[in-house]
């Protein structure tokens, strides 16, 4: 029986199994960088060891390091969680010989599904031949054979960009996975991302435990994901299901798994079996009632499954709520979380919490929530409804295009593959300014305030407050009377720092206000005020090429110096943040007259990359 219980993992997904021990009396163990020393699943476990350190090769991925740490706590058993090393068939065996007890699956079956290409083989496929992919191949997909979320995969339409596909891939895996191997494999443009949980003991018994649709993705990762998948043909689905269960009994896979496949014109292409727990297994866990964690501590201690599985019931979908600018091509953003709150109804799964500072050297994502009901449509609307009344307040967020997204006729008919945000993007992510919202916030600021504070020779002259909104600036007037506060146009009937009620058009309307510094959060609205009187700004030399975001510059382009001719679009820079890498090209023809930045380098949002001069 297992008493004490080390995650190697942080966050979110710590969290998920440490609520799981509690519930079955299990001690547990976190890990932590020294970025992470106050961090959530730090303060919810029983105990934490520091990993000195912040990146996660100095850290969440140091198995040596892990195990000793185990070990120094008194624990009797290592769980992975999903990422980091959950998917390393060594660090299983490290586990094993220290005798530890591996919440996972054999080190065998790990290492005969690690490889993409190993897995396509022994389920009887093959990859393309990267020397040999020909037009009539196109599109195509390069991929990572050792990695997973969307890390050294790239999209290629013209035969003129594999090379560069190739090349930028392996680079991508080496970094991410320490194993630069790629292949090439065809490109199903509107195919849906369906994937088959199994669950399996050490006594022969394989559980199919559903469907999950989990198309909608950015960059190759997933945003939304369902269960059970929608739509899908029974004959379609005893064949994904037969599959998932022959890849499952040919490595003998042991504890918790998913199958993935890619559906097209009705037939079911196998891509991957992730020998894990995957982040969107709790919509498996809604539907059949189940604690998947639970079940791999059991399968762990030598349980057997009951011969009979469980019946699935009712519909989930699962949000995944990031720190990121979808306008602005999925930037990961950083700051602190000054809020964040969800209402009841619906299942939150976060490392966050109010205070906690959003940071450059993790993933981006803050939490996934998941909405249960009998039906997809209910469940569908209760989580949409969910997100837009949850608080948040600190870093921009994907919320707003989550509900949007929710909301799409293409969604809530079923009719979502894999590319529907290259198609839906750009509307969904245009702003749905609030024009009430910087009233109501110039309102809730004014309160309290003397009428005299603000006086002017002309009595009828109104106040003036000024505020950035999506990047737009707007004003807000407002007088002070005898009888209060009045606007033109509307009829204040509440005004303090923190509520403001306006009644228009004889409907009144609720804001609720939150300021932190020169940031207001007025409902699910983000504003900035601006000053009365605003310093002159030092402007960037034209050509000048800005970090996007905060992070770490990994690559320059070969020979790149100061002097160099470069060409419009030509990779300049690679940026790496929050397990994402971005591009930084030359805006024009020119010559690179600054290049103040070097590889291994930490830099600010905005900070000075490198500055080309156009011819």
């Amino acid at each position: 029986m297992i008493s004490t219980l080390l995650v190697a993992n942080r966050g979110e997904i710590a969290c998920r199994i440490f609520r799981t021990c509690a519930d079955l009396g299990i001690r547990t163990v976190a890990l932590h960088s020294d970025a992470d020393e106050g961090a959530l699943h730090t303060r919810v476990a029983d105990t934490a060891v520091r990993l000195p350190g912040a990146a996660p090769a100095e850290t969440y991925l140091r198995g040596d390091l892990i195990v000793k740490a185990a070990l120094a706590a008194g624990a009797d058993a290592v769980h992975p969680g999903y990422g980091f090393l959950s998917e390393n068939a060594d660090f299983a065996r490290a586990v094993r010989d220290a005798g530890l007890v591996w919440i996972g699956p054999p080190p065998e079956a790990i290492e005969a599904m690690a490889s993409k290409t190993r897995a396509k083989e022994l389920m009887g496929l093959a990859p393309l031949d990267a020397q040999n992919v020909s037009a009539a191949d196109l599109p195509v997909l390069v991929k990572a054979a050792a990695g997973g979320g969307g890390r050294g995969m790239r999209v290629v339409r013209d035969l003129a960009a594999l090379p560069g596909a190739l090349e930028d891939a392996r680079a991508e895996a080496a970094s991410a996975f320490g194993d630069g191997e790629v292949f090439v494999e065809p490109y199903l443009e509107n195919g849906r991302h369906i994937e088959v949980q199994v669950l399996a003991d050490t006594h022969g018994t394989v559980w199919i435990l559903g469907t999950r649709d989990c198309s909608l993705q950015r960059r190759h990762q997933k945003v939304i994901e369902e269960a059970p998948a929608p739509g899908l043909p029974p004959a379609l689905t005893e064949q994904l299901y037969a599959l998932a269960e022959r890849a499952t009994r040919a490595v003998s896979y042991e504890g918790a798994g998913t199958v993935e496949f890619l559906v097209a014109d009705g037939r079911a292409h196998f891509l991957e079996m992730n020998t894990r727990l995957q982040v969107e297994h709790p919509v498996t866990e809604a539907v059949f009632g189940v604690d998947l964690v639970a079940e791999q501590i059991r399968v762990a201690e030598g349980r057997a499954l009951p011969t009979e599985q469980p019946t699935p019931r009712g519909h989930a979908v699962e949000a995944r709520l990031y720190a990121e600018d979808p306008a602005r091509g999925w930037a990961p953003q950083t700051g602190t979380l000054h809020r964040f709150t969800v209402p009841d109804g619906v299942r939150l799964d976060t490392g966050c919490a109010d205070g906690d500072t959003i940071g450059v050297h993790y993933d981006p994502m803050l939490a996934k929530v998941i909405a249960y009901a009998p039906t997809r449509t209910e469940a569908v609307r209760k989580l949409s409804g969910a997100l837009e009344r949850t608080a948040l307040h600190g870093p921009v967020t994907n919320r707003d295009l989550l509900v949007r997204s929710l909301r799409h006729p293409e969604f809530t008919e079923a009719r979502m593959d894999t590319g529907f945000y290259d198609r839906h993007l750009t509307p969904l992510t245009e702003s749905a300014l609030d024009p009430y919202a910087p009233l109501a916030a110039a309102l809730a600021d004014a309160h309290g305030r003397s009428r005299f504070g603000g006086w002017r020779n002309v009595p009828s002259g109104p106040q003036v407050k000024r505020y950035e909104m999506a990047g737009e600036e707007h004003e807000a007037a407002y007088r002070h009377t005898r009888t209060g506060l009045a606007a033109d146009g509307v009829r204040v009937v509440h005004a303090e720092p923190h509520l403001v009620v306006l009644e228009v058009d004889g409907v009144r309307r609720k804001f609720d206000i939150a300021r932190y510094g020169d940031q207001v959060h007025v409902n699910a609205t983000t504003l900035t005020a601006l000053p009365r009187f605003p310093d002159p700004t030092t402007e960037h030399a034209p050509g000048s090429l800005l970090a996007p975001m905060p992070g770490t510059v990994v690559r320059l382009a070969e020979g790149l110096t100061e002097g160099t001719e470069v060409q419009a679009g030509q990779p300049l820079i690679w940026l790496e943040a929050m397990k994402m890498e971005h591009r930084i090209t030359a805006p024009t023809d020119g010559t690179l007259t600054a290049l103040p930045t070097a590889v291994g380098r930490q830099v600010e949002m905005g900070a000075l990359l490198a500055v080309v001069e156009s011819k």
